[in-house]
């Protein structure tokens, strides 16, 4: 079976990792079938927004333990240094739909996405402590500057699941929907990213990544710097045919 499937359709690539039965264990082979299918997806100019999520009841248990127990374990470092360099190298936005449980590295997983839109059904949680290891793929660093110290604490601390509603209160989640309205809700947002400037939306999210990972002076100058390269390339001609377009939606959603 493949432990991996991507499908593209009109500028969409819908990750999903396919090992239901495991709960999406990450193992090996799916670690570095996922840094592959982003290489390949970052490649692709027609791609210009990923939905990653997870086939079944979970969306990742995390690293697959059974796999870790078996062997040393750095190991894996050639597939976990694949995977998160693919997604963090990956240009274009990428919607985390979480459809279930995201365990540990799941949810570390899923901290590499750009938003999350969460099923009713998902579960977080950070058991690394309970395991006897610590994260490795950000999620100590990540966690406090999405949803405050004290919570990513109690979070990392304890080991304790955090629920969907929860997670939405905290911010760690950008909307929670009911199951079966996952998918639709994140390719309406993916068709909502499609349709603004190409460009202009892959600097705009090099411009938060950046400025994000520094200070805010770091970040402000940055953006100065970005922007005045992004001026230089844009034509008053496509700045009015944009303007039109937005005017036009703007009348649309106000009906």
């Amino acid at each position: 079976m493949t432990v991996l499937l991507v499908e593209k359709s009109g500028g969409i690539a819908t990750v999903t990792l396919n090992r239901p039965e495991s709960l999406n264990a990450l193992n090996a082979e799916l670690r570095l079938a996922i840094g592959r299918a982003f290489r390949e997806l970052a490649a692709d100019a027609d791609v210009r927004v990923a939905i990653l999520t997870g086939a079944g009841r979970a969306f990742s248990a995390g690293i697959d333990l059974k796999e870790l127990s078996s062997g040393p374990l750095e190991s894996s470092g050639a597939a976990d240094y694949e995977m998160l360099a693919a997604l963090r190298d990956f240009s274009a936005p990428i919607i985390g739909a979480i459809n279930g449980h995201a365990i540990t590295g799941g949810f570390e997983l899923a901290l590499a996405c750009d938003l999350l839109i969460a099923s009713a059904n998902a579960v977080f949680a950070d058991t690394h402590a309970r395991v006897g290891i610590v994260p490795g793929w950000g999620l100590s660093q990540k966690l406090p500057r999405l949803i405050g110290i004290g919570r990513a604490k109690e979070i990392s601390f304890t080991g304790n699941f955090v629920g969907a509603e929860q997670a939405e209160r905290w911010g760690l989640v950008n909307r929670v929907v009911p199951a079966e309205e996952l998918l639709p809700t994140c390719r309406r947002l993916a068709e909502d990213m499609l349709s603004c400037d190409a460009p202009s939306l892959l600097r705009y999210k090099q411009m938060i990544d950046r400025g994000y990972a520094g200070t805010f002076a770091d970040g402000m100058v940055l953006e100065q710097r970005l922007s005045r390269e992004h001026l230089s390339e844009v034509t008053p001609d496509a700045v009015a045919a944009r303007r039109a377009g937005i005017q036009d939606r703007g009348r649309r959603q106000q009906r």
